[in-house]
């Protein structure tokens, strides 16, 4: 059976003036190394040095997976580019033509997903044996997942259509640039396949975690150092419970087709 290991994990960490954008990176192996996310520019010496304490380098990903195409969870695919790039298709469409208020999604992203081999996959597409394609749109509009079957047990695997844990307790998805009722429901999808068969959820930015009658359990430990920063320095203020504002839906998303889709 196919076998996980968190490279970098996701962190909801922020700030009151910009997104630190910490998304996890999942390595899974069976019969082939297939990576889930590269996240942003930020972090491409700490994965690349992750790897290597792993023994690999970024040859020797045979494939890589992009949950969706926002800037924080794609800037490193180039590091990757010898292997083919599994997406969805309307994920690439539509990170070729983003909407304007689309933040998550520069116009550039779409120059960034030409220089790889892009593969589309879809519901059900199997990776390898015990590893498989979910769709979690809403989000975005090809956000994707993996359902893997593990030594350990059902692991799915989310991108942001699952942020923290937070959300799958909420169930609702707190940004969408896409559709909100797609979201809630694929944010629903996950949280009862953790609550019903005890799958343990890989979320975007935070630990691996189990829901049961509503109630979270962490498998690992939260560990990072925050460097150039502290209550001694001048200006810098520490909120450890910002209350969470509540879903925030893009300006204008009701005018979004996918190219070549037909207008309502």
């Amino acid at each position: 059976m196919p076998r996980i290991d968190v490279v970098m994990h996701g962190s909801g960490l922020s700030t009151d003036i910009g997104v630190v954008g910490f998304c996890a990176v999942v390595l899974i192996e069976g019969e082939q190394r297939i990576l889930f996310d590269s996240a942003h520019v930020g972090r491409r010496v700490y994965l690349e040095e992750q790897l290597a304490e792993r023994g690999l380098t970024t040859r020797d990903i045979d494939a890589q997976v992009m949950s969706h195409a926002h800037w924080d969870h794609v800037q490193n695919a180039d590091l990757f580019d010898h292997a083919p790039l599994l997406a969805h298709p309307s994920e690439v469409a539509y990170a070729h033509q983003p909407h304007r208020n689309d933040w998550a999604t520069p116009p550039w992203t779409g120059a960034i997903l030409d220089l790889m081999r892009i593969e589309e996959v879809a519901e059900g597409s199997d990776l390898m044996p015990g590893c498989r394609v979910i769709e979690l749109p809403g989000h975005s509009p090809g956000s994707i997942g993996l359902e893997v079957e593990t030594d350990d047990g059902l692991c799915l695997i989310t991108g942001d259509a699952v942020h923290h844990a937070g959300v799958a307790v909420a169930g609702q998805n707190p940004l969408v640039f896409w559709n909100a009722e797609q979201a809630d429901a694929s944010v629903r999808r996950v949280a009862e396949a953790s609550e019903r068969d005890g799958a343990l959820i890989y979320p975007g930015h935070d630990r691996p975690f189990r829901l049961s009658g509503g109630e979270v359990a962490y498998t690992i430990e939260e560990r990072i150092t925050i460097l150039n920063a502290g209550p001694g320095r001048p200006g810098q203020s520490f909120d450890e419970y910002a209350p969470r504002r509540g879903q925030w839906v893009m300006p204008g998303i009701e005018e979004q087709r996918l190219p070549g889709e037909a207008s309502a």
